[in-house]
């Protein structure tokens, strides 16, 4: 029997160069790439994948978006439960983060449940936008259904030479996919949500509603363990840091 051929979708820089292969041509024709809609990504990213999905579909990539009906940050269950890798204000030796569910319920539930509803049998090759510099992501599936294959890691691709591959094609490179509060953010990317104001005022609004979630822990979404809107996340050169680098050398390092 045929394999039903899916991209798993994310629109970050990765998949999106997988679907973007497959629409060139330079991948084999996909069935359909699958965006499992967390609801909670940055403006940016929606904006980039309303005005590039029909040109992938113009092109043969048929995109399909699917989300969990409930996606909540946390339970109504009495104690409270959250779905998030949430900070907590008594660090341990394992980090002081609660376990991340948001993955599992958000993304790979609702992906799962439309090829179970549309694979008639068949099984399911999966293809997953991970790249040569990510190759500890790559697992086997856990279902019996489905495959799990790397393309990009097939072809050695890293993530610059996706967006080299994406420059050289004239495609727009997109912006970072993640959940606009996602406790894994650098410094460097919550001072990009912090550009966005749709973004910013999310993610503080997440982080104020986390705090008292599981007594008798506070909760933050920042490793700092603070309120997000307290949090100093400005670079060095902003802190007034001097570069080492600014000045003309005058060889004397080793002096």
């Amino acid at each position: 029997m045929t394999r039903l051929k899916a991209i798993s979708l994310g629109w970050g820089v990765q998949s999106f160069t997988l679907a973007a292969m497959a629409a060139l041509g330079e991948l084999d024709p996909v069935d359909v790439a699958i965006h499992a809609d967390t609801t909670h990504e940055s403006k940016l990213t929606y904006e980039f994948a309303a005005c590039w999905t029909p040109w992938l579909e113009e092109r043969g990539v048929r995109v399909v978006t699917v989300s969990n009906p409930t996606v909540r940050i946390t339970t109504d269950r009495e104690g409270g439960e959250i779905w998030i890798p949430a900070f907590t204000d008594t660090p341990s030796a394992a980090g002081g983060m609660l376990r991340r569910q948001c993955t599992h319920r958000w993304k790979v539930q609702p992906l799962r449940r439309w090829l179970q509803a549309n694979r008639n049998g068949a099984t399911v090759e999966q293809w997953l936008g991970i790249s040569l510099d990510e190759f500890q992501r790559m697992k086997d599936s856990d279902v019996k259904y489905c495959v799990n294959r790397w393309p990009l890691i097939e072809r050695r691709m890293t993530r610059l030479d996706c967006m080299t591959w994406l420059d050289r094609h004239g495609i727009e490179i997109p912006p970072k996919s993640a959940c606009t509060f996602c406790p894994f953010h650098s410094t460097a990317e919550w001072r990009r949500i912090k550009q966005t104001p749709e973004d910013w005022q999310e993610a503080i609004a997440v982080d104020e509603a986390i705090r008292k979630v599981c007594p008798p822990y506070d909760l933050y979404l920042h490793p700092s363990r603070i309120p997000l809107v307290d949090v100093d996340l400005r670079s060095e050169a902003d802190r007034g840091q001097l570069s080492l680098w600014d000045a003309e050398c005058d060889g004397v390092c080793g002096v």
